[in-house]
Order: structure tokens, then sequence, then C-alpha cells
């Protein structure tokens, strides 16, 4: 004798999808790492253009701290680890935090 059992199921199954948190990279100002630096890091790091760079730059200098970018925290991390190494492979004390968005 054979016995078949319908198994229906209701349920429906609820994802729930976080966008990543975004990540501030902050540069902060110092009296001994050239504006030109600066800009040069934004430009091949960051990917600004010329103006922004330039820009975000004076920002930095006039208020103490300007933001390069807004990423996911491996990409901010990334690219602030990039441009602290190559600031100090060049002798210059560039800081650089990240704070969440």
């Amino acid at each position: 004798m054979s016995v078949e059992h319908d198994v229906k199921i209701d349920e429906k199954i609820k994802q729930n999808i976080q966008e990543p948190k975004r990540w501030k990279v902050i540069f902060l100002n110092d009296d001994y790492t050239p504006m030109d630096f600066v800009i040069s890091i934004l430009t091949t790091i960051f990917k600004h253009s010329q103006d922004t760079a330039t820009n975000i730059t004076m920002q930095i200098h006039n208020e103490g701290s300007g933001i390069a970018g807004v990423y996911t925290f491996e990409i901010a991390e990334v690219k602030a680890v990039e441009a602290t190494s190559i600031s100090r492979s060049q002798g210059f004390p560039l800081q650089i935090k990240l704070e969440e968005e």
C-alpha cells in the first residue's frame, strides 16, 4: 500500500538585505605636507579632477580637514593605506582617518 503525502508550505522567507555602510576618507591638515602633494594624491588615488582636488586641498588647509571620498569600508581602507604609504615614502606626515557616514 502506497502512502502519498502532500506538503504545502505557506511560509515565505523574508530576506533583509542592507546596503553596506559608507565611510568617509578624511584628510587632516598639517604644517608639513605640501599642497601640491595633497592635490596629486587626490587626483591619482581618489580620481578627482585637478579643480576638485584643489578645492578639497583648500578646505583641508582652511578648515583643518576635508573629505577625499566616501566608499564602502574596504575600499576606503585600501585608499587610505595607499595614500598614507605614499606620503610616508616621500617623508610627509599626512594624516588620514576613516569615519562612518
